[in-house]
């Protein structure tokens, strides 16, 4: 619910929308920058102002929702409702439609610097890089982005999660594109995300368990010869179809990290902060410590190769504040750092696990829950 600019001029509407129609307002008013309040009055006068007949929508289900609007147009919206016999909810249902209908996504230009590629880092294990990946690919693919989610750990998590499984480690992979024993296009290995949420935009490139030879054969390889950018190269034809990639990294610090690292640097004439790396961490110690250890191999990179890598911020993850003085404090401290900042705060609740162990993606899986919404504001933030 919004609360009202003036609550002199306006007036609580209540009512019932089906859910999918109430996700897709809230949504789609998010991305194109209007208040819900704002989207439901521009549709009310769109639809008293409609010269022609609306489609009957199917209110079966339907929840409570509720907004405010100008108290004169609400009292001629319901004398409206009335004089053409439509139920008050068909006609708010309508209007809203009305109003997705005429502000659709926007359309995104591709960059002349490719697609803007984010890193899900960090050395430390069970820290959520694979969740992170998985939902802001989700809320970017919500937004109209096309997205490419990179399975680049070898394990497999993200790829399992999502219901696919490895790629057979005889057959083509990403790890044979990066060391130059490519069996075919690297297009043929990208699978679709299902889910209506996602129009057919959110991909993923699954795993394979070869990655776990992968920092051996960079090393030996005499087709590599700068062994920290064989990721980029292997990418470069899928980002002319993507907007985003994003890598869910494993917990390395070897040449997988370095790859991935100066995958996602600034790129000659590309604006600061369109890519980089986000940290996902956990409120207590270990995660400090481990970030240490990364924070360090993200400067000795940066100063070895010249190259500009952005923190784009930490998501404190798996958070509870009822498990005392620790976690409160360890939130605290990773605020406290300020450059990276904290981003984003995930709760620690119960739809993400349910969404890996149904192998469903949370925004489809658990479209209205508190988890989904916090990646669709991740994604929103890294979009900009």
């Amino acid at each position: 619910m919004t609360a009202p600019n003036t609550s002199e001029d306006r007036d609580k509407v209540v009512t019932k929308l089906p859910p999918q129609l109430r996700r897709e307002l809230k949504i789609r008013a998010a991305t194109v920058g209007v208040d819900i309040q704002d989207a439901v009055t521009q549709g009310i006068e769109s639809w008293s102002s409609s010269l022609k007949p609306l489609g009957f929508i199917d209110t079966s289900g339907s929840e409570s929702f509720s907004t405010y609007v100008p108290r004169s147009l609400l009292a001629a919206f319901r004398g409206d409702c009335s004089e053409l016999k439509i139920p008050y909810n068909q006609g708010i249902a309508q209007s809203i439609r009305l109003w997705l209908d005429t502000h659709p996504l926007p359309r995104h230009e591709r960059r002349a610097t490719g697609a803007r590629r984010i890193a899900m880092g960090n050395q430390k294990g069970g820290v959520g890089k694979t969740a992170m990946t998985a939902g802001v690919g989700q809320g970017l693919a919500e937004q109209g982005f096309r997205v490419c989610m990179v399975d680049f750990d070898p394990q497999g998590h993200l790829t399992k999660q999502l219901g696919h499984q490895h790629l057979p480690i005889k057959g083509d992979s990403l790890v044979k594109h990066m060391v130059g024993d490519r069996q075919g296009d690297l297009h043929d290995l990208i699978v679709e995300i299902g889910g209506e949420a996602f129009g057919g935009r959110l991909f993923l490139l699954p795993a394979c368990t070869d990655g776990f030879l992968l920092d051996a054969k960079l090393v030996t390889s005499r087709e590599v010869r700068i062994k920290e950018t064989a990721l980029e190269k292997a990418l470069a034809e899928l980002e002319k179809e993507f907007d985003f990639i994003l890598v869910d990294c494993p917990p390395s610090l070897g040449y997988s990290m370095d790859n991935a690292l100066y995958y996602v640097r600034t790129r000659d004439g590309e604006e600061q902060k369109s890519s980089g790396i986000v940290i996902p961490v956990q409120a207590e110690d270990s995660s400090a410590d481990a970030y240490e250890l990364l924070r360090e191999q993200i400067d000795a990179l940066c100063d070895d190769l010249d190259v500009d890598i952005c923190d784009l911020g930490f998501i404190v993850n798996l958070y509870d504040a009822r498990k005392g003085y620790v976690i409160t404090s360890s939130l605290d401290a990773w605020k406290a750092i300020e450059d990276p900042e904290v981003i984003a705060i995930v709760h620690e609740l119960k739809d993400q696990r349910e969404a890996v162990r149904n192998k469903t993606p949370l925004l489809a899986y658990a479209p209205d829950s508190e988890q989904a919404d916090v990646m669709r504001a991740i994604a929103r933030r890294i979009a900009g």
